[in-house]
């Protein structure tokens, strides 16, 4: 059979669907079908051939748990409409998938860079209160399916602004802030919206707005909902999103390592669990003098709810160059990034 993006998977079965996605299963028999949606996200200007890998891994080894889909509403250049225009297409996306597969009752995301920020969105557009007709669990569901799995990959999720966010610029000052003056040139709303510079009739930030319940909008609720909420974070070697951004930390937060945790994945060098964290409580850890007021209001948002962070080295690997892409095993023929998707699988709750 074709795996998702078109590559050969023996045993499994891939399906276009109408609003657009690759939807990847186990052509096994079973008695009944997968009741698990995972649904994949890929990251700037990419497309639903950047999870092939993963999500051929997911069905192989959880036949009879997971359909996977791979999203494709914000593929190539859509990629640069902004966080929120993304966020609204692939809640469309999702609910159309629902509609589909009624024997679906639990749901995952795992998403790459930009992905991750474009699948809070979602998320949170597809957020139900526990009083709400879909369902009666204390945390809320996602359109009425129990929320398993929120996984993100080398996302920036404080953004991209100074700090040196993003390592291409080395921290040089007078670098990062030209590139918050002209990224829109290129990476339009969306670079807008990762430098922190949007101003939306007079709003804060979106991402600043994206740590909170905020208007219609439960972001926090919605994470919150979700059993596990997990950050994989390449602590070097990654050009495009810095490890804080991916990680969630502040500078002093940066946690030490010297070699992998284990021969099965030799590049995951530093695995913690967060806790959530009362927002009084989280602003009183700040000892960071040079702290960014903005960047610390968005660290205390996200940390009100517990993390799993997993952090990853590609320092000793020929293709280090291109972590942030490795990490996900977007191209098969740079897998370095293999043990990461089995260490993702391995703790898949399902």
């Amino acid at each position: 059979m074709v795996g998702a993006g078109g590559g050969e998977a023996e045993g499994l079965r891939t399906e276009e669907s109408p609003s657009g996605g690759v939807d990847v299963w186990s052509d096994a028999v079973s008695s009944h079908a997968p009741e698990h949606l995972l649904v994949m996200v890929h990251g700037i200007l990419g497309s639903t051939t950047d999870w092939q890998y993963a999500a051929n891994e997911f069905v192989k080894q959880l036949p009879d748990d997971v359909i996977v889909h791979c999203s494709e509403k914000n593929m190539n250049t859509l990629t640069l409409d902004g966080v929120d225009v993304m966020g609204e297409r692939l809640a469309d996306e999702v609910l159309d998938v629902i509609s589909r597969k009624p024997e679906l009752t639990k749901i995952s995301f795992l998403a790459h860079s930009v992905g991750g920020l474009v699948a809070r969105y979602a998320i949170a557009k597809l957020y139900r209160h526990p009083d709400s007709t879909f369902g009666s669990k204390a945390e809320g569901t996602i359109c009425g399916l129990e929320a398993l799995n929120f996984i993100t990959v080398a996302t920036p999720h404080l953004g991209s602004r100074g700090n040196k966010q993003v390592p291409l610029l080395f921290g040089f000052i007078t670098m990062e802030k030209v590139a918050s003056r002209v990224v829109h040139w290129i990476f339009r709303r969306t670079g807008r919206h990762l430098f922190l510079t949007d101003n939306d009739e007079g709003e804060p930030p979106l991402l600043q707005r994206m740590v909170e319940d905020y208007g219609d909008l439960y972001f926090i609720s919605a994470l919150r909902a979700f059993k596990r909420r997990v950050v994989y974070a390449n602590a070097d070697c990654d050009h495009i999103v810095g490890w804080r951004t991916s990680s969630i930390r502040r500078n002093t937060e940066l946690p030490k390592w010297e070699e992998s945790l284990s021969e099965k994945y030799p590049h995951i060098v530093h695995e913690e669990h967060s806790e959530a964290i009362d927002r009084e409580k989280c602003q009183a850890l700040a000892t960071d003098c040079d702290l960014d007021l903005l960047e610390e209001k968005m660290v205390t948002g996200l940390r009100s709810v517990s993390w799993e962070k997993v952090d990853v080295s590609f320092r000793t690997s020929m293709g280090s160059f291109a972590a942030h892409s490795i990490i996900q095993v977007k191209y098969t023929f740079m897998n370095e990034g293999a043990d990461v998707i089995q260490h993702i699988i391995d703790h898949f709750q399902v």
